[in-house]
C-alpha cells in the first residue's frame, strides 16, 4: 500500500463546504485507489488572540479537530497566521504547528509521501516536514499560488521549495510555464489536469431550468469569488450593453458591495443579479440554464469551472489566462476574449447569435475525468515514493 499524506490548507469543512471542493475531490478519488492508504491534514489558519475571536472566525473555532470526512479521515490542526505580514512567516508557522502532530501520526500511518496540494504555504512547509521525516514531497500548483504567492515577498519561500521537492505538478501547460519563469525545474513538473463529474455536470432542458430560475430569455451566468482577479466587473459591463440579456454571478467575497453599486448604476437589477455562494451540488443546475458561462480572469491555472460549464453543453467566454487554450480547442466550446466589456459583450453575443448545440459543447470535457486524474497521480506519487 502507499501510504499518501494529504496537505491541504484548501480543503472544505462545515462553515465552508464550497472551499477547495476540486481538492477534496481529487483526495476522494486517490483515496478509493486500491493501493492507496490515504490521510488529510487540513490546517486552519487563525489569528492571534484577541483577533481570533473576531466573529469570522467562529464557525472555524467551532470545528472539530479531528474527524472523518466523507470515508476520509482529516486532521484539523490549527496555526497562527499573522495579520499584515504578507504571508512571510506563514509556512514556518505551519511546519512549526505541524511537526508535532505528524510525529504522532507516523506512530500508527507511516506515510510514504507528501502530498501538498497548494503552493503557499502547504509547499514550503510540506518541504520542511518532508526533510524532518525523511519522506519525498510533491507540491501542486493551482494558479493563484504561482501568480500570486510566487511574487513579492513570499517568492523565494516558493521558489526554494519548488526546487528542494522530489515532485511539482502543474493543472496546466501553460501554468508549468509560469513555473519555470520563476526558476522551478522543467523536469520535476508534471502536468495533472482536473477533472469532472460527466454524470452529475451534464446537459439540462435549459428552458426549464430558466423558468425554475425565473428567467426569460439569453443567459449568461459566472462561477467565481467576488475578487477583483475574477473579473466580475468586466462581465456586468458586457451584459449590461446586450439588451435583454440576463446575468446571474454565483459566488461571495469583498467586491460584493461594489458590483451592487455597479449594477445599480446600469439600471440593470433587473436582468444581473449576484447569488449567494452556490452549493458546489447545486451548480449543475445553474450552469446547465445558461447560454453561456463567461468569467473574466487575469490569472487562472485551469478553472474548474470552464470544464465544468464544457460539461453542461454550455460554451464559454473566458480571457487568454492561463491554460484557456487547453480548453477551448474548438469554436464550439466558447471564444477566448480581451479581457474588456466590448470583446466579452462581442464574444458573449456571437454565441448567442450562432449557439452550438450542447452535446457537441460537452465533448470538450471529456478529457478532463477524475479517473483519469486519479491514475496520474497514484502513478506521480508511487515513483516519488519508489513504490
Amino acid at each position: 500500500m502507499l501510504r499518501v499524506l494529504t496537505l491541504a490548507t484548501l480543503f472544505p469543512d462545515a462553515s465552508r463546504p464550497n472551499f477547495g471542493v476540486f481538492v477534496e475531490r481529487q483526495s476522494l478519488g486517490l483515496a478509493a485507489h486500491p493501493g492507496v492508504e490515504l490521510r488529510v491534514v487540513a490546517p486552519i489558519g487563525v489569528p492571534p488572540w484577541p483577533l481570533s475571536l473576531h466573529p469570522r472566525y467562529a464557525g472555524l473555532r467551532a470545528l472539530p479537530k479531528q474527524e472523518t470526512w466523507k470515508g476520509v479521515p482529516v486532521e484539523r490542526p490549527r496555526f497562527p497566521v499573522l495579520p499584515g505580514t504578507g504571508g512571510r512567516w506563514s509556512a514556518r508557522l505551519l511546519a512549526r504547528a505541524l511537526a508535532p502532530l505528524l510525529a504522532e501520526m507516523r506512530r500508527d500511518f507511516p506515510f510514504d509521501v507528501i502530498d501538498a496540494e497548494f503552493f503557499f504555504p502547504d509547499g514550503p512547509a510540506a518541504v520542511a516536514l518532508g526533510q524532518r521525516f525523511g519522506v519525498p514531497v510533491s507540491i501542486k500548483a493551482r494558479g493563484a499560488d504561482i501568480h500570486h504567492w510566487g511574487q513579492g515577498p513570499t517568492a523565494r519561500h516558493v521558489i526554494t521549495a519548488g526546487q528542494a521537492a522530489e515532485g511539482l505538478l502543474s493543472v496546466s501547460d501553460a501554468l508549468k510555464a509560469d513555473m519555470v519563469a520563476i526558476g522551478l525545474p522543467a523536469e520535476r513538473i508534471r502536468v495533472h489536469r482536473t477533472g469532472v463529474d460527466l454524470d452529475r455536470f451534464a446537459p439540462v432542458d435549459r428552458a426549464a431550468a430558466k423558468a425554475g430560475l425565473g428567467i426569460d430569455g439569453p443567459l449568461v451566468v459566472s462561477v467565481g469569488a467576488l475578487i477583483p482577479r475574477k473579473g466580475h466587473d468586466v462581465v456586468i459591463d458586457a451584459v449590461a450593453a446586450l439588451p435583454g440579456v440576463s446575468l446571474l454571478i454565483a459566488g461571495e467575497g469583498p467586491e460584493r458591495p461594489d458590483l451592487v453599486r455597479r449594477i445599480a448604476r446600469f439600471g440593470a437589477g433587473d436582468r444581473i443579479r449576484l447569488l449567494d455562494a452556490v452549493p458546489h451540488a447545486e451548480l449543475p443546475a445553474l450552469i446547465g440554464a445558461a447560454d453561456v458561462m463567461a468569467l473574466a480572469s487575469s490569472s487562472e491555472g485551469l478553472a474548474n469551472a470552464w470544464v465544468e460549464a464544457l460539461a453542461c453543453g454550455t460554451p464559454v467566454v473566458i480571457t487568454g489566462a492561463g491554460g484557456a487554450r487547453e480548453v477551448v480547442t474548438d469554436p464550439a466550446y466558447g471564444r477566448i476574449a480581451g479581457r474588456s466589456a466590448p470583446e466579452f459583450a462581442a464574444a458573449i453575443g456571437d454565441l448567442l447569435a450562432h449557439p452550438p448545440a450542447p452535446a457537441t459543447v460537452r465533448k470538450g470535457a471529456e478529457p478532463f475525468t477524475w479517473v483519469a486524474n486519479t491514475a496520474g497521480l497514484f502513478e506521480h506519487l508511487s515513483g516519488l515514493a519508489g513504490r
